[in-house]
């Protein structure tokens, strides 16, 4: 494994190489700390100061280059303006493409110089983060919160890149103004964007999206799945390309959306389900919650058996899947709650969801990578919706052979049959890939190489192919450096065990899992006693919860598409993550009964306020998620992935759980003893997101 340090040599522009942070010599100051810290306790207070100032003068030695170069760019776009508004003064078309070419040599150079922005700001990252993990202080926290917004502070500068906008702007109006299609319009401004842009106005876009971390739908709903992107290019893209195969692609994406629909479609019928087996309307929670407990489970043995084969664990998630939703079925004939929960149990043990992940993460090309995920998660919401949709067309009631089919036992019957019919596509069209460990180590190296950026992204390559050849790597003392640290060999592996995965986890990636843990738990209480509370206070029948949850699911794709396109681009993430949680606290407050009597109105509002702000806040939680948890965490069985769903599935089971214990207190007051523990939960992350803001960049 090659040590950032190195990488950040190779990738420099030799003429600029000097204007780069000396990564290299903050890193001989951080041990140079260590050393001191050893002697004596009190020059702690030395190091801060020194470190910070080191910092500072680091970044303003890169900001005032920067600042110089951008100058430089639009003078070079002012004289060309010129030759632009004299050439449609004479009307010579035989001079566009000399222009255009002019042009495209100012968009490379700045092309350029957006990587030596991305390149300085994962450097600054990194040696901010191996600081805090050495001396085991929040150094970054104090360092971002009293610089972000210092009017002298030169750090928003790399962040933000305050000005290449304008550069980026003019080059673009210029470049799409020179197109031959563009006589017919007025102005630029006046026209439809254009179907084909200029690469190199694509290019520098793609760089621009990085260090902004604006995003689009297809980008953002791609985060929930915890998928990790890989955007350093290696020599086995090729490889991967050959083990893609669509139809494996899309059966995995099946198996999401009808373990999802398996999930949600009991939840309208669970309580009456209970009652005709002579248990209290309340069980209908660890009814429900079962299957989550199983899962907890099966995400961990589904999660290591990725690791050798695809088919095997799908094939039998499938028959378990059909085995536990027959003894679902069968239990009302049966009459037995024990047949009913061992259904269930047999359900959650059928979760491959962590197998889904990891298909897409190992076998889909890079290129289709993202919108894989954006498929996932999209299967997910769907079969969330379809399941409660579902359930309330099963309205029916008959006997075949002494079986009854009502609507507490057709969705075991109907899970039962999608999934023999599931089977039996998946063992005629999958295709199991290949294994290759030379490509799985190599691409577990990569995807652990630089954090966000992908500077060595192909459209980069004509750039900086150049001077990376002749840059000459002086980089061999710095190796001593690396040992023990977390640009190491070593420390890029994957962790092997739950206790070393749980070392690696910051105060930030504790505080978001613990949201994510939040709002699953808020979702769960609403969803898994709709059915009981609206039983109790409004007298629905089964068919009109089933609308309603349906409703509820619905709103996920377009409450993503709003986020994802619009306000992902106008607020930090964090601040959309803050934002959302205060809106489920605000939608939990509004759900407790304390106005007699409980109306409809109430409880929808509050229902649709608790939901939907907590579909946002996944959506920015996991995406945040991505970008503060550590590289180890994104490969191997014990990775980022199978961590939040462990979290969200003991929130389901915790929230189930006590859904059923809060029955023994009354009907009357079993919807404030359940929302209390969610409200309870949702202040304390709130106040814990306040603690960690600083550091959620």
């Amino acid at each position: 494994m090659v040590a950032f340090g190195k990488k950040l040599k190779k990738l420099q522009v030799q003429e600029w190489e000097s204007y780069y942070i000396n990564y290299k010599l903050m890193k001989k100051k951080v041990k140079q700390y260590v050393r001191q810290i050893e002697l004596s306790e009190h020059n702690r207070e030395y190091v801060l100061k020194d470190f910070s100032r080191v910092l500072d003068n680091q970044i303003e030695k890169t900001v005032l280059f920067l600042l110089e170069q951008e100058g430089h760019l639009a003078s070079r776009l002012s004289v060309l303006g010129e030759q632009h508004d004299a050439l449609i003064q004479q009307d010579d078309g035989g001079m566009i493409p000399e222009l255009q070419e002019a042009y495209r040599v100012v968009g490379r150079e700045l092309l350029k110089l957006l990587y030596f922005v991305e390149l300085n700001a994962i450097g600054l990252r990194k040696i901010l983060k191996k600081f805090d993990k050495r001396f085991g202080y929040k150094f970054t926290n104090y360092y971002v919160k009293t610089r972000a917004n210092h009017p002298y502070s030169q750090l928003k500068q790399v962040f933000k890149h305050v000005g290449i906008s304008a550069v980026v702007g003019s080059l673009s109006r210029h470049l799409a103004d020179l197109q031959d299609h563009q006589g017919t319009f007025i102005s630029i401004y006046d026209q439809p964007a254009l179907s084909l842009p200029d690469p190199v106005i694509e290019s520098i876009k793609a760089a621009v999206d990085r260090l902004t971390n604006s995003t689009n739908f297809l980008q953002y709903i791609g985060k929930h799945a915890l998928i990790p992107e890989e955007e350093l290019p290696t020599p086995s893209d090729d490889d991967v390309d050959e083990r893609y195969h669509f139809m494996s692609l899309l059966l995995n994406l099946v198996n999401t959306f009808l373990y999802m629909v398996n999930t949600y479609i009991i939840v309208p019928t669970a309580d009456s389900y209970s009652l005709s087996l002579g248990a209290a309307a309340t069980v209908c929670g660890a009814v429900i919650g079962s299957m989550a407990v199983a899962q907890v489970f099966s995400s961990v043995y589904f999660s290591a058996w990725s690791n050798k084969s695809y088919m095997k664990p799908l094939i039998f998630s499938s028959i378990v899947l059909l085995v536990g939703n027959t003894l679902y079925a069968l239990a009302y004939d049966l009459n037995s709650i024990y047949i009913l929960f061992v259904g269930r149990l047999f359900c959650g043990l059928g979760s491959a969801r962590a197998v889904n992940r990891r298909y897409i993460s190992d076998c889909v090309p890079p290129k289709l990578r993202m919108k894989a995920s954006a498929g996932f998660v999209s299967a997910s919401a769907l079969g969330m919706a379809c399941g409660p949709a579902l359930a309330a067309l099963l309205q029916t009631n008959f006997k075949i052979f002494k079986i009854t089919f009502n609507e507490d036992t057709l969705p075991g019957w109907v899970m039962a049959l999608a999934w023999l019919i599931y089977l039996l596509w998946l063992w005629v069209s999958f295709r199991e890939p290949y294994r290759d460990e030379k490509l799985t180590t190599t691409r577990q190296q990569t995807n652990n190489g630089l954090e966000t950026g992908a500077l060595e992204n192909v459209a980069s390559q004509p750039l900086l192919t150049s001077s990376v050849e002749k840059q000459q790597d002086n980089d061999d003392g710095d190796q001593e450096f690396d040992n023990n640290e977390d640009d190491s060999d070593e420390s890029h592996r994957p962790v092997t065990s739950i206790v070393s995965a749980y070392k690696l986890l910051t105060p930030s990636v504790k505080v978001q899992l613990f949201i994510y843990f939040m709002l699953k738990y808020a979702m769960e209480v609403l969803l898994a006693e709709s059915s009981v509370i609206t039983a109790y206070y409004f007298i629905w029948s089964s068919s009109n919860v089933a609308i309603f949850l349906a409703s509820l699911g619905l709103t996920v794709l377009p409450v993503n598409v709003l986020v994802g396109s619009y306000l992902s681009n106008m607020f930090e993430e964090r601040q959309v993550l803050l934002a959302s949680e205060i809106m489920v606290c605000i939608g939990i407050v509004f759900s407790f009964h304390v106005i007699i009597p409980y109306s409809v109105p109430q409880y929808v509002c509050s229902a649709l306020l608790t939901f939907v702000a907590a579909e946002v806040l996944e959506g920015v939680n996991l995406s945040l998620l991505s970008r503060v948890m550590s590289s180890r965490l994104s490969r191997g069985t014990y990775n980022g992935g199978l961590l939040s769903t462990e979290a969200g599935t003991l929130a389901r089971v915790v929230a189930d759980g006590a859904i059923t214990l809060a029955g023994y207190c009354g009907m009357s007051k079993l919807l404030n003893v359940t929302l209390l523990p969610s409200l309870l939960i949702c202040i304390t992350s709130i106040v814990a997101t306040c603690f960690t803001y600083n550091s959620l960049y």
